[in-house]
This record gives structure tokens, C-alpha cells and sequence, in this order.
């Protein structure tokens, strides 16, 4: 069944990981109901060859599928990223783009929490499980500032407790829970009824533009923030740090977008 244009339950599940995830989201997938009444979507840092459906596939109980752009959303089935793509959501149905990388990863979680906060608004579940630096931490503030929930693994149970641990230290999450619970806690939290749709803010939505390939360049930048010292370490240009006062983070003209842990830190690791 596709997601219905209007809905009063939280019936987008958006789940990002990276390195130590691979297992929860396994487990998670063993553990879901078989009629989830909502779609979940995943992503998590991939090498450029590197399936994600591969890699989970045969533990899923719901029907799961790499993303593909057009695609609408359904009610119990499961969205994976392909590799060199970010998965985002537009309205109810699924795009996938090859837009600027962000926190030197493509596909980043990020885009993907943002553009379901857009599209979803407080319907969305933004769930964030183990990886190292702090992807994810940007996209689940923006989760909460448009009225969805957040559920992130407890860093004490984390392989890699950075993601997690950021995402805490930059909001106050709803959930806080061990690997083994999320599957218990997504079953309840989608019978929570949903607030109304909230407005937007223009600085998201150009930021889902961006990650979309609707939207660059200088003037873009100055909208959201201010040029910096910084240079972009993908293409050398310019750095403007985004105002954004939960997580300290940059864009450069072409749309790359870097955090400053993952600016200052080693290159995300996408290997389980």
C-alpha cells in the first residue's frame, strides 16, 4: 500500500549507519512486523562498489529493494542506498541523486534525514545506529526541528559509539536504546499519532535542493551561512559555515558539505 498523502501515524522510518551497523540493521530487519505500517529507508557509507541489498537482503521479513528514483513509497517495504547515490525522498515517492558528497561520503545520511524532515515532516522516524565522526547528527536536529521523532543506538552498545554520541551531543534525542530493543520500540512508535505537518524552514529545503542537484553555487551559500577560512577538501573552493547552532559544519560553491569533525577527522571507514 502506498504511503497516503495525509497520515496521522509516524510511517517513515529513515535509518542511517556506518562502520558496526551492519549487524543492528540485520537484526533489525529480522525483527520488524511483517505489516510495518510505514516505509523504512536506509543508508549507510558504502565503497563504490559496495551493495547494501547484498548485504542485508536475506534477513529482511518485509519485501526490500535498492531505492530507485520515481519509485513511490509503501507501507512495509524497505528502501536501501545504492552506492555513489544519495537516497532522498520528494513528496512520497523516492529520488536518487548523484549530488555533492557530504562529510566526505555519497551516500550520506544527512541528505537522506533532511529530505524525509521536508517531504514528512512529524511522520518521520529518523533512527541513527553506530559509525565513526558525525553523519547523521545534522540530518537527525533536522528531523526534530520539523517535528518527527529520534531514536538513536546508545553509544555504550555501539561497535563505533561517534555517530550516536554526536547526535546526542548536538540535540536532546527522543530515544536512546541498545541494538536490541530498536525493533520493539519502531513497532510502538508508529502507532504514536503524528502532529500536524509544521512549516519548513527555506534553509532546509535549499539544502535537500542542493543534495538533489536543483541548486548551487555562491549565492546559495550566502544564504545559508558565512564564508570561512576553510577550503573544501574535495574540490579546493571555498568553505561557508552554515548557520546552524547544533552542529558546526561547511558548504563549498559546488555543494560539498563537510562537518567539522569529518573536516578535521580521517575519511569515514565503509567497511563492517
Amino acid at each position: 500500500m502506498e504511503l497516503p498523502k495525509d497520515s496521522f501515524g509516524h510511517d517513515v522510518i529513515v535509518i542511517g549507519g556506518s562502520l558496526g551497523s551492519f549487524e543492528v540493521i540485520r537484526g533489525l530487519l529480522r525483527s520488524l512486523p511483517v505489516d510495518l505500517p510505514a516505509a523504512v529507508l536506509i543508508t549507510t557509507h558504502l565503497g563504490p562498489t559496495v551493495s547494501l541489498l547484498n548485504i542485508v537482503e536475506k534477513y529482511s521479513v518485509l519485501p526490500i529493494k535498492s531505492a530507485e528514483s520515481g519509485e513511490p513509497l509503501r507501507r512495509a517495504h524497505v528502501y536501501v542506498a545504492v552506492p555513489d547515490a544519495h537516497l532522498l525522498v520528494h513528496e512520497h515517492h523516492i529520488l536518487v541523486r548523484r549530488g555533492p558528497r557530504e562529510n566526505l561520503s555519497r551516500p550520506a545520511i544527512d541528505p537522506m534525514f533532511r529530505s524525509a524532515a521536508c517531504a514528512f515532516g512529524t511522520r518521520v522516524i529518523g533512527v541513527l545506529l553506530s559509525g565513526g565522526l558525525n553523519d547523521g547528527a545534522a540530518g537527525l536536529a533536522a528531523i526534530k526541528t520539523c517535528g518527527g521523532l529520534t531514536v538513536v543506538q546508545d553509544p555504550q552498545d555501539a561497535a563505533v559509539p561517534s555517530m550516536p554520541r554526536s547526535a546526542m551531543n548536538a540535540l536532546a534525542v527522543d530515544h536512546c536504546v541498545p541494538a536490541g530493543k530498536l525493533p520493539s520500540l519502531l513497532s510502538e512508535l508508529v502507532q504514536v499519532p503524528a502532529g500536524a505537518m509544521p512549516d519548513i524552514p527555506s534553509s532546509l529545503k535549499l539544502e535537500v535542493a542542493i543534495a538533489a542537484q536543483e541548486a548551487s553555487g555562491m549565492e546559495i551559500n550566502e544564504e545559508l551561512g558565512e564564508k570561512s577560512t576553510f577550503t573544501c577538501s574535495e574540490c579546493d573552493g571555498a568553505l561557508w559555515a552554515i548557520e546552524d547552532d547544533r552542529v558546526l559544519r561547511f558548504r563549498c560553491h559546488i555543494g560539498h558539505a563537510v562537518t567539522a569533525d569529518a573536516l578535521l577527522g580521517p575519511a569515514p571507514d565503509c567497511r563492517e
